[in-house]
């Protein structure tokens, strides 16, 4: 077993541990809005469920040397923003929204993704996602780094509206298999859903 103290060593050093380590992922893919306009995307695989009363997701967006991405800085200013399940159906679109991109280009557009209105924010969703989650910004909140230059921040989203694909919908319940979700590991590999069994939660 190898012991090591993370302020032994770099920043770096300690991301290869964590994204190698905490797989697979959940890749939640995010429309925002900017106050021109701009419809920008992005995929962050530091993401989940918060609590389901009232429902919320956490998305964590790392920022580039203490500034603030599109994406945080789009949900601030706006105050919401929409999170799509990634899936198999247009993973490969979605990796395209990964380039850097200045705040007035679309990823959406560059990516040839279709933006859909949403029901209840003004920020558009897309059309390729099986689900997608409409959200309105319930808490921003910068961490790590320094307090002068934090090293992101964590977007707590309240989920107003959802989207699901009809086929998805079995008993209640989201079939997995028909969803076909895409989850991150490390370096720029990535994993589809693998084997599924159940273990009975003890009493």
């Amino acid at each position: 077993m190898i012991s090591i103290d993370p302020l032994s060593q770099s920043d770096r050093d300690n991301y290869k541990l964590m994204i190698g380590s905490i797989i697979p992922r959940p890749v939640a893919f995010v429309t925002t809005l900017s106050k021109k306009g701009v419809l920008n995307a992005a995929p962050f695989s530091y993401f989940n469920i918060v609590t389901s009363n009232p429902p919320m997701v956490s998305v964590s967006v790392q920022r580039n040397q203490g500034l603030l991405k599109d994406t945080a800085r789009n949900a601030q200013d706006t105050g919401a923003f929409v999170v799509h399940i990634s899936d198999e159906s247009y993973i490969e679109k979605i990796n395209q929204t990964a380039a850097s991109l200045g705040p007035e280009e679309s990823e959406v557009q560059l990516a040839g993704l279709s933006p859909v209105p949403s029901e209840k924010i003004a920020v558009p969703g897309v059309a390729e996602a099986k689900i997608r989650m409409e959200c309105v910004l319930e808490r921003s909140i910068p961490l790590g780094g320094s307090e002068e230059r934090p090293a992101c921040d964590l977007l707590i989203g309240r989920v107003v509206f959802f989207h699901i694909a009809d086929e998805l919908v079995r008993n209640g319940q989201i079939d997995p298999e028909g969803l076909k979700p895409v989850s991150r590991l490390a370096g720029s590999s990535y994993s589809k859903l693998g084997d599924i069994f159940s273990l009975e939660r003890p009493v």
